[in-house]
């Protein structure tokens, strides 16, 4: 062994099929982003590639082994700033976070590019602009040429559309690009842009031959004149380094051996007990909302913490947030966590009526195991599970409002996973 990353041949996964329509543009952006990473040699595990709601947001799945982050419309640029930002002030600075976002997207989440950029993050950000929002029907968006006609403009588009480079110019970015997707060279402009020490944004321009090419005299050809028409440029419009990235600017600021006060030290989790764990465990936690569910699975990762654990969690709740179900799911490892998911519970602690119901809606109990624990309140009825079923009246005993929390510590003594003081302290 002697520690060496192996070159990677490809981060796009090889042979695979791409599920665009027929001359859709982002089967080339895609390749050439795979070719501009492949030229950088970025090992995997320091790509990260954060993707946006519409057509262009399938792309995750076709790339094997960087990072990948599928997220809400129009929000990519906010994720990538906020995993830039953790990665510059926390960790080693090395991630290249790059967002893949479509023109609906990018008109969506509009301040989220105007303040990447000001802050000069490490993203870069990969528009793919084909005039319209093509995934939910071809409506037009605010990159729609003037007369361009689309279900939501059928006698023409009569706004003008944004010009992005220059909204991103005059917010500061010092790497900004319009290309074709056609272009030869897209894939050195990609790396270049993802070398650039901060924010860049690289606009490509394409097709959609589902919606744009069916209702307006549109071609592969005459798409860079349509941009010229608008007064838009294309080609690297700037490339300059004047302006340190944020990460540096924040360490300059706070180095990281003055990050805390002596006081907030001592508030820390500290780790202080033992465990005996193994392995990885998932553990899922249902109840209701206002019950404290997702605090007491928040107490349960910090008892994780001080017993020397990793941890994640996850929480979902209606959007009605004070009513209905309320879930939490919980990893532990005494190893690195690098997938938040739970297929196959190895807990599962019911405590109410809504988050029994919630369990069946997505079918957990279909997929426990004889080895899997259910903890379920004494008054709720009994799923047919082939898990390891243990009643307790917490709600009786506690009242909904402990409930959780008391089931969970009882979880606590009965796997062994940590000592129950470590709980009991948190």
């Amino acid at each position: 062994m002697t520690g060496t990353i192996p070159t990677p041949t490809t981060f796009i996964t090889e042979n695979c099929a791409m599920p665009f329509c027929k001359g859709c543009g982002h089967t080339h952006v895609l390749r050439k982003l795979n070719d501009a990473l492949m030229k950088l040699q970025i090992p995997p595990s320091k790509v990260n590639l954060v993707t946006d709601i519409g057509c262009i947001g399938l792309a995750d799945a076709l790339f094997e082994t960087p990072h990948t982050v599928h997220t809400t419309h129009g929000r990519s640029t906010a994720f990538a700033t906020g995993i830039e930002l953790a990665d510059s002030v926390l960790s080693d600075s090395k991630l290249k976070t790059v967002v893949l976002i479509g023109d609906g997207g990018a008109m969506i989440g509009l301040l989220h590019l105007v303040n990447a950029a000001l802050l000069n993050v490490d993203v870069t950000v990969l528009l793919c602009n084909n005039f319209l929002f093509g995934m939910t029907g071809g409506q037009h968006s605010a990159f729609s040429p003037m007369e361009f006609i689309t279900p939501t403009t059928p006698d023409g588009n009569i706004i003008p559309p944004i010009d992005m480079c220059r909204v991103m110019l005059d917010a500061r970015a010092e790497f900004v690009a319009r290309k074709l997707a056609t272009d030869k060279d897209l894939g050195d402009v990609l790396a270049e842009a993802i070398q650039h020490p901060g924010f860049s944004l690289v606009e490509i321009v394409e097709l959609c031959t589902e919606h744009a090419t069916t209702k307006n005299e549109l071609t592969g050809n005459a798409i860079r004149s349509v941009i010229e028409e608008q007064g838009q440029e294309f080609g690297i419009l700037t490339n300059e380094k004047n302006r340190a990235e944020f990460g540096v600017l924040y360490a300059d600021k706070n180095p990281r051996d003055q990050a805390f006060s002596a006081s907030q030290k001592d508030d820390g989790l500290i780790p202080q007990f033992e465990s005996k764990l193994k392995h990885q465990v998932g553990i899922v936690i249902a109840g209701s909302a206002g019950e404290r569910v997702q605090s007491a699975a928040k107490k349960l990762c910090e008892a994780a913490v001080m017993s020397r654990l990793h941890c994640t969690q996850k929480n979902d709740n209606p959007v009605t947030q004070g009513s209905g179900f309320s879930l939490a799911e919980v990893i532990l490892s005494p190893h690195d966590i690098f997938y938040t998911g739970i297929e196959t519970p190895d807990a599962v602690i019911v405590v109410s009526e809504d988050g029994l119901n919630e369990l069946y809606e997505k079918h957990v109990f279909d997929r426990l195991k004889p080895t899997t624990m259910l903890l379920i309140d004494s008054s709720l009825p009994k799923p047919h599970t082939d898990a390891n079923i243990i009643e307790y009246p917490f709600r009786k005993e506690y009242g909904g409002a402990k409930a959780a929390l008391k089931a969970i510590e009882l979880y606590v003594q009965q796997s062994g996973l940590f000592p129950v003081e470590a709980f009991q302290t948190s």
